[in-house]
């Protein structure tokens, strides 16, 4: 055989991502719930900072797009199920322009101190190595904006 007809033999892994993150929040469920919308919507940003915004339409069917104005932008999901304040399904290709699929599910549970968010991103294609690599980065960034926010909700109602 020679390079060209070369087929690489793949395993399940190589077609198939999960990510599962656990993100404790000093704030209650309707509080880290509605930061979770916002961050994930309007207040998106990417890890360097830099505005993304999105827009979520939460609700079973709704969509989540990068709306670049003048009918353009890109698909990103459909809100599967939503059940305020304790879950957000979506699925979509996300981010990837290529044959992939994702399921992301936040669960969202009150506990001593505050809140439990449980993360997963489950994803199958044909998934270039760099996007494997940052997309536990680029969670990380977005979780972490989620609990300042919604901590930074929780300290404003104390304030009033």
């Amino acid at each position: 055989m020679n390079q060209a007809t070369a087929k690489k033999e793949l395993a399940v892994e190589d077609l198939t991502v999960h990510i599962a993150e656990e993100i404790h929040v000093k704030a209650g469920l309707e509080d880290t719930f509605a930061a979770l919308l916002e961050q994930i919507g309007e207040g998106n940003t990417t890890p360097d900072g830099t505005a993304m915004p999105m827009k979520l339409e939460a609700r079973p069917g709704g969509r989540w797009y990068r709306d670049l104005s003048g009918d353009n932008g890109h698909f990103w999901g459909t809100v599967q199920a939503i059940k305020r304040p304790t879950l957000l399904e979506i699925t979509g290709p996300l981010f990837m322009s290529y044959a992939a699929v994702s399921n992301l599910q936040y669960r969202l549970s009150k506990v001593d101190g505050g809140t439990l968010i449980k993360f997963h991103h489950m994803a199958l294609g044909l998934i270039p190595d760099e996007h494997r690599e940052g997309m536990g980065k680029g969670w990380k960034h977005i979780h972490e904006q989620v609990r300042k926010r919604a901590e930074g909700k929780q300290a404003a109602s104390f304030k009033r």
